[in-house]
């Protein structure tokens, strides 16, 4: 089989002003970047305000391997699928990162036939809204700097500075670093961080603003440090949040694309699901709503982070609610889960596969405490057995839970096609949506409630450096917002380990910070880094462009 890129590069796309207008879009409430990508203006917001939503879909799924299990792909093609039994469908996915498409998971446009396009132009710069965020965060930073350097009228404690630089790319020697050295007219020495850009706060504001409005108010919002009297000090203390939203005014317009087979795909925002909330904006997701029949989103990683927080955090901001579940499954990760290293994953094992298969269980269940209908997508890889694909099948039974085998990676929308039924049917079933905790219980409450009823875990054990900080910040209203855990991807546990569906296990919270702007607490747990580093042989070795300007090794 062709290689992402090669299947990419060979697809004829449709110029994105007719994917607009099958749409119902005119083409002045579009503003284009080239021919094939576009954002989505203010006044197709304001004519659509009115309009009737669609179906809301969430696809997630289990706990995976370092790779990923195919959510992406799986949104994609379910896209794809539903265009192909005639329902008019609309995608809403995360921007990617270029932190993963150079280092090991790579991007999140896809793969084999059920990819999003031009896949070159979104996982690398696309329409500058990644630069956008990291030039709106560092512009904070640096105005901060400048007005501690300009007299400290706020008398701020520079050793007490909660904003970080940050950076879209992996690079683990910036994590810790000195700045202000040089002499006097160089800034104050004091010790600085670098985060990733999509586990900064601006990032998550972007994704959670409602209009141009509210986001700078967010961003007025950010905790950026404390005075020595050990009072907090705010994004607009320092003046910086009317720039910063001038910064992002752009930016926080949805961009339209389409996936190999048409399907329109709005794709915006890109916050990490394991260190911040892992959905895509909630203007892309309510815009989706308005101009299709089904929306079909994602949420990062398993669902015990992305689901969790989509369910809890932006559903509630949004004023959404899902029609339907999607758990997508696949038979490595569920050997994963059995403990088996992940270079044998690709080996027919059915003993690995039994002993894994109760993950898949866990997220059924879980998934099911929201009163929401649940279609279990088994997406096939082709190294899978028949054997292997049974027993999945079969427990599927077992567990009472709709199911289809996904084949969209190999055969695009028509791979997809049971699979769309089978959704459709969902959200024609009773859903009573309801989060997981309400706001009215103590943050404490909220991490002990995700930590069992989500997590399976017996208790949590707060650190002196987490009550520390609850106290502090009990003052801001903390109890009155949800809960951001922050924790490994790998595992339903906080330890990346404890593989499968662990039992007997506390979750540790070392540490809590606010995210005031985003309008959650953010919950840490275990050691889970906010810029990561790149692995011994990075993606970016294998990727080039030749003297055309062709891009290779793009996945």
């Amino acid at each position: 089989m062709l290689s992402d890129i090669e299947i990419a590069q060979q697809a004829t796309l449709q110029p994105i002003i007719k994917i607009a207008a099958d749409l119902g879009i005119e083409e002045d409430e579009l503003e284009l970047y080239g021919k094939y990508k576009a954002k989505l203006s203010e006044e197709l917001f304001d004519r659509l305000k009115d309009k009737k939503d669609g179906k809301l879909i969430l696809v997630t799924a289990i706990n995976p391997t370092p790779a990923g299990e195919g959510k992406t792909t799986t949104t994609a093609g379910l896209g794809q699928a539903m265009a192909k039994i005639g329902k008019k469908a609309v995608i809403a996915l995360r921007e990617p990162s270029l932190g993963p498409v150079f280092g090991i998971k790579g991007g999140a446009a896809g793969g084999g036939y059920a990819q999003v396009l031009p896949m070159e132009d979104i996982n690398l710069h696309f329409t500058g809204d990644m630069h956008a965020i990291t030039a709106a965060n560092n512009l904070c930073c640096a105005m901060l700097d400048n007005h501690i350097q300009q007299g400290n009228a706020l008398d701020i404690d520079q050793r007490r500075i909660l904003i970080k630089r940050c950076l879209d790319m992996n690079d683990r020697a910036l994590r810790n670093v000195i700045i202000g050295l040089g002499g006097k007219v160089n800034g104050v020495p004091r010790e600085d961080h670098f985060i990733i850009t999509v586990a900064s706060e601006v990032m998550a504001i972007l994704c959670l603003a409602s209009d141009i409005s509210d986001l700078k108010e967010r961003l007025g919002k950010i905790l950026i440090a404390y005075n020595r009297g050990g009072e907090p000090v705010f994004a607009k203390d320092i003046q910086a949040d009317g720039a910063m939203a001038t910064l992002l005014k752009d930016a926080v317009k949805p961009n339209l694309v389409q996936t190999l087979e048409g399907t329109p795909a709005i794709m915006h925002g890109g916050p990490f699901a394991n260190i911040a909330h892992g959905c895509n904006s909630v203007r892309a997701t309510k815009l989706a709503l308005k101009l299709g029949d089904y929306c079909i989103t994602e949420a990062g990683f398993g669902s015990d982070l992305g689901a969790e927080k989509f369910l809890d955090i932006k559903c509630r901001y949004a004023g959404i609610k899902p029609g339907a579940i999607v758990i997508v499954a696949t038979c490595r990760a569920l050997k994963y889960n059995g403990y088996v290293p992940r270079d044998k994953c690709a080996e027919e094992n059915l003993d690995a596969l039994k002993s894994g298969i109760a993950n898949l269980g866990v997220h059924i269940d879980n998934m099911r405490k929201y009163n929401v209908p649940v279609v279990v997508a088994i997406n096939r890889f082709g190294t899978d057995s028949e054997e292997e694909l049974k027993f999945i099948e079969d427990y599927c039974v077992s567990k009472g839970a709709d199911f289809a085998l996904s084949d969209v990676f190999a055969k695009g929308g028509e791979g997809g096609m049971e699979l769309a039924l089978k959704v459709c049917e969902a959200c024609e079933k009773p859903s009573n949506f309801t989060p997981i905790y309400p706001l009215s219980i103590s943050l404490k409450e909220k991490i002990e409630k995700i930590a069992k009823e989500i997590y399976g875990a017996d208790g949590v054990v707060f650190t002196s450096q987490a009550e520390k900080s609850i106290k502090e910040l009990s003052s801001l209203d903390i109890d009155k917002m949800p809960v951001c855990i922050a924790k490994t991807q790998y595992s339903l546990s906080d330890d990346p380990k404890l593989l499968g569906a662990p039992k007997n296990f506390k979750i540790t919270v070392r540490n809590v910070t606010l995210s005031n702007g985003a309008g959650f607490v953010v919950v840490y747990t275990g050691d889970i880094m906010t810029m990561p580093g790149l692995p011994k042989a990075p993606a970016a070795q294998r990727i080039d462009v030749d003297n055309s300007g062709k891009i290779s090794g793009l996945f």
